[in-house]
């Protein structure tokens, strides 16, 4: 061996080893005799990559995370499948592009035209795939390459539309006229889900719509009470209730408004006034008190947030209208009151724009719409049941089909589930799915392929990116085809990922699984913290805190770079990491080498019986009980506590004690005895490669390179030496 591990020179030759091998795939593995095409399988997929950029830390964490599942389960002789793939990541892409393509030529999407537009999407998000996966391999993960999915591909297009087209003749899809949340800056809708909320400081106005309205009520925005058709008062407020009914008549800042008084109990009592002008265009809450009590709607801000009403008022960015509306309020003494307050503030978490609700004719995904679900493996439901997509969700989880891990996200989880609205899933950008829905005159056609005769026109708008990536566990796996894959490998053993996406991706796949196959995605969750820096602030380009878990490799090695990510990460809780803290994990690279080169330069193959001592029994009981420690954390998933338990054994037992007790009885100046130094001898190597064993899911790459360099008897004449390696090595 030589003097120092040079992870440098090694990494890349290793890995490159590892995908010649044909080991990453459970058929490699089959075929080398590693495993049995009838053994229990283990299937997970890659929580596909955004193609908008570089992969962070907080990917490298996913990464470093399954890996490790993988090879241990890989080791313990299970058909073992890991699917990579990317995300098309539509706003984002788009926004990027967008973005890059203003700075660089001043022009718009709408300049270049849809086509040639998409075209130079595509190519961004080519090159940035080709980083993505780069990086990815340069972690060490060993993925099964050949299955690589895109979720803009054409198998995954086909999957798309499949269930799009079945979902719309189910009539859990459909087109209607409702209130959305419109990203100004993006312009398109976006989800629930999709929102940041922001708190910021803002005025809260006490006012009355003109002198002889008997009711005051308090916003944050009264530039939309120009939009108002009615107040709200909860029905038992006596301070309200003979006013319920009632219909009042103002010129409100040059808007003629008509405002009824009816009883709801969405007003609280104890807010503000008690009472709530009820803007239905432009609140979801107020939206869904007019759908109660059959009010209109009437839009005062358009796409680009300006008004679209009155003569002073028309034009202006909201911000600008707020300002004319309160000088009118003052001039016409009906502003009784200002203060200041906290308020959370909706943002597009893609462009950081203000959100503004607005009633637009979009596709809905209806949560609570029965169908019959022809064919059933879900606990509590059988085939052919009546059930809605929501109870889906929740008796799959519920009924511990599915487990969720830490188990305190399940609470979170159900009351998410109780309050879901229909999915929004209409986007008004180019880049993604296209809807395949086509209209001719008063027809309407959806379909899997576009409609053969002329006339027909498709729908413009493309599906959120979280309906393809919903799909994620069947559709990598041939799915709308009966494949090889998909029986053998769905449903996925786990779906690992930030707590972050638990709604946005890991509930959809529950969804979209449900239905499709009649079917749980996964049979766990596992759900790891954010990786904050070392002060716990979140990474950010503002900040300057980001890194880069390529440059990391590069300078200290994956594997400290793995190790720093899981070592202190316990499931569901954020981690810190620091530059320091992986350059402590490459210290300990260097140990494992030095220790390995001592066992191997102090080794020599002899016919002599070894005669273990006390000493030597107890040394390899320790190494059995470390062993079921490791295997039983992660067994339980409790990786930091398995990387720490090995960890600390090979620095403070094997390498500190064991091996410099060893020292002595190795020195044949000093020990004369060959049955002792060759027990001491076998007890070393022993130790040595059931640690290196245990230590390979976390930091594959130094022992892999250590592996090789035990001894072993060659393969046969004719056979490839592609079986001495630690990653199909028997745990």
């Amino acid at each position: 061996m030589d003097p120092r591990y040079d992870h440098k020179e090694l990494e890349n030759k290793i890995y490159k080893t590892w995908e010649e091998s044909g080991f990453f795939s459970p058929e490699g593995c089959v075929k080398a005799g590693v495993t049995s095409a009838e053994a229990e399988y283990f299937s997970m997929v890659l929580p596909p990559p955004n193609v908008t950029g570089v992969l962070h830390m907080g990917p490298a964490s996913t990464v470093a995370i399954e890996d490790i599942m993988v090879r241990y389960a890989r080791m313990k002789g299970l058909r073992t499948l890991w699917i990579p793939g990317t995300d098309h990541a539509a706003i984002a892409t788009q926004s990027r592009v967008e973005k890059d393509l203003a700075k660089e030529t001043g022009k718009t999407r709408h300049d270049l035209g849809r086509e040639e537009f998409l075209k130079r999407v595509s190519e961004f998000a080519q090159k940035s795939h080709d980083t993505i996966v780069n990086q990815v391999k340069r972690m060490g993960a060993s993925l099964d390459w050949k299955r690589e999915a895109f979720t803009l591909d054409e198998p995954r297009s086909l999957a798309v539309r499949t269930a799009f087209k079945n979902m719309y003749e189910d009539g859990l899809i459909y087109r209607g006229y409702r209130i959305i949340n419109w990203d100004v800056k993006g312009q398109t809708a976006i989800s629930d889900d999709e929102i940041v909320y922001e708190e910021r400081e803002a005025m809260f106005y006490t006012l009355k719509y003109s002198p002889d309205f008997p009711i005051s009520i308090s916003t944050t925005r009264p530039e939309t009470k120009v939009g108002d058709t009615a107040v709200a008062v909860h029905p038992d407020d006596p301070r309200y209730q003979r006013f319920i009914g009632k219909t009042y008549k103002a010129d409100f800042c040059g808007v003629p408004i008509e405002i009824k008084i009816v009883g709801d109990e969405a007003a609280d009592p104890k807010l503000g006034t008690g009472a709530l002008g009820v803007t239905p265009a432009h609140s979801q809450i107020d939206w869904d008190i007019a759908q109660r009590h059959k009010l209109e709607v009437k839009p005062v801000i358009d796409e680009r947030g300006k008004m679209i009403v009155g003569e002073t008022l028309r034009g202006k960015k909201t911000a600008e209208a707020r300002e004319v509306v309160v000088a009118w309020l003052k001039e016409n003494n009906l502003l009784e009151k200002e203060e200041k307050i906290k308020q959370n503030v909706s943002t597009s978490e893609r462009t950081g724009a203000v959100i503004e609700p607005l009633p637009k004719l979009q596709w809905f995904i209806d949560v609570n719409k029965k169908f019959v679900l022809k064919k059933s493996e879900i606990k509590g439901i059988k085939s052919g049941a009546s059930v809605s997509l929501k109870e889906i969700m929740i008796k799959t989880v519920e009924s511990g089909q599915i487990k969720i891990l830490p188990d305190r996200f399940l609470n979170v989880y159900f009351k998410w589930i109780n309050n879901l609205r229909d999915w929004c899933i209409s986007r008004q950008i180019w880049y993604g799915h296209r809807i395949p829905v086509w209209y001719k005159d008063e027809e309407i056609y959806c379909g899997i392929t576009a409609p053969k005769e002329d006339g027909w026109e498709q729908d413009p708008d493309t599906l959120d990116t979280w309906f393809s990536s919903g799909l994620w566990t069947f559709s990598t796996l041939g799915w709308p085809n009966e494949t090889f894959d998909l029986k053998n490998y769905h449903p996925t053993s786990v779906i690992e990922t930030g707590y972050d996406i638990l709604f946005f991706w890991v509930a959809r796949m529950i969804l979209m699984t449900g239905y499709n196959l009649g079917a749980i995605p996964f049979n766990k969750i596992y759900l790891h913290g954010m990786v904050r820096d070392e002060k716990g602030r979140k990474m950010s380009k503002s900040l300057g805190n980001g890194m880069d878990p390529l440059e990391m490799s590069e300078k200290y090695g994956a594997d400290a770079t793995r190790m720093s990510l899981i070592i202190g990460a316990a499931p569901g809780n954020d981690t810190r990491i620091s530059e320091d803290r992986i350059r402590g994990y490459r210290n300990f690279s260097t140990k494992i080498w030095n220790a390995a080169r001592f066992v191997l330069m102090n080794y020599e193959a002899t016919s002599v019986a070894p005669k273990f001592t006390n000493s030597d029994n107890k040394n390899l009981e320790e190494l059995k009980q470390i062993k079921k420690d490791v295997t039983a954390a992660i067994e339980a998933m409790d990786f930091n506590r398995a990387g720490e338990t090995i960890y600390h054994y090979f620095w403070h037992t094997f390498a500190d004690k064991v091996i410099e007790a060893a020292k002595a009885r190795l020195n044949t100046d000093t020990n004369s005895n060959a049955e002792d130094r060759a027990a001491v001898q076998e007890m070393l190597l022993t130790i040595l490669k059931e640690s290196l064993k245990m230590l390979h899911p976390f930091m594959p790459f130094v022992t892999e390179e250590i592996w090789g360099k035990l001894p072993r008897k060659a393969p046969p004449r004719g056979e490839p030496d592609n079986k001495n390696l630690l990653i199909i090595e028997k745990w």
